[in-house]
């Protein structure tokens, strides 16, 4: 899991600004975070010829979205369908009254047979995350893999965790029901970063162990975006104990905002694009993590 927004950069694009190649020897974040300990951390990693054959179970990401959050909906939308181009399989599990909001509705689900989004009747988050890893297990059918998105209301990773969700008597993390990987969204606006460290505090309150990812859209440039990173992650890691870990960049929303009027996914306009490019890499990032979680 990458830690900083520094060791994803390679991924991204040169018009970003700045020499993005990277130096002789530069490995790709996960593999050398897997050449150095053996592992991601905090997890079990497979052979690379047994990902390549084993059916794996796809993994749950949790995305905290409000009710009338549209942007970070559509972006969330788009990385699934770059999940199913990229090879991995993907669905987002949403809870039941999303049928009727404008979230899911502006990219006609219905008429994207690769992306299903599935409509849970939890009320809580255990109850979601049970049902996204019902859907996980479901579709964990192909050797590729791949990711169940699960919108997240803000509100209820705010509550205390139920019992089920908290550690146990001697101190160990209980992961029956308990959400274990997130990605946030956030633009590089400082009022914004400050409102999401703020978010983060009440949702790692009674969560050791929750592993928390960034993506920050809607910079110009790869400056812009490392600034918000690392005051986000310098503030999580001062103050609450908690190590980010980057997902990268998204540019210009504006082709977002196009897309969502057209109902159709960022690369169909123009696949060579910097913001389709970008979205493509930071989907990527997301798709190998996600292989290399095998769940229980």
């Amino acid at each position: 899991m990458p830690r900083d927004l520094s060791d994803v950069l390679h991924f991204f694009l040169p018009e970003l600004g700045g020499d993005l190649e990277s130096p002789p020897g530069h490995a790709r974040p996960f593999a050398r975070e897997r050449a150095a300990t053996g592992a991601a951390p905090g997890r079990r990693s497979l052979p690379a010829r047994e990902i390549g054959t084993r059916r794996l179970p796809l993994s749950v990401l949790g995305v905290p979205i409000g009710e009338r959050d549209v942007v970070h909906a559509a972006y969330t939308w788009n990385l699934a369908r770059e999940t199913v181009r990229l090879g991995g399989a993907s669905a987002i599990v949403t809870p039941l009254t999303d049928r009727d909001s404008p979230l899911w509705s502006a990219h006609d689900p219905a008429g994207a047979t690769d992306v299903e989004v599935v409509y849970s009747t939890a009320d809580d988050l255990a109850g979601l995350r049970r049902h996204a890893e019902r859907v996980a297990r479901e579709r964990g059918r192909t050797a590729g893999g791949g990711i169940v998105f699960t919108r997240i209301p803000p509100a209820w990773l705010a509550d205390t965790p139920p019992e089920d969700e908290k550690p146990d008597g001697d101190g160990r993390r209980r992961l029956d029901d308990a959400i274990r990987w997130l990605l946030v969204f956030t633009s590089a606006r400082p009022r914004e970063i400050d409102a999401v460290f703020e978010r983060i505090q009440r949702w790692v309150r009674g969560r050791p162990g929750l592993e928390i990812g960034v993506t920050v859209h809607g910079v110009h440039g790869i400056e812009e975006a490392r600034e918000a990173f690392d005051g986000l992650a310098r503030g999580c890691d001062e103050r609450l104990r908690l190590p980010l870990a980057s997902y990268g960049l998204l540019v210009d929303d504006l082709e977002l905002y196009r897309s969502i009027a057209a109902g159709r996914p960022m690369h169909e306009a123009d696949r060579d694009a910097p913001a389709a490019r970008s979205l493509t890499d930071v989907a990527r990032l997301l798709y190998e993590d996600a292989r290399s979680r095998v769940l229980g």
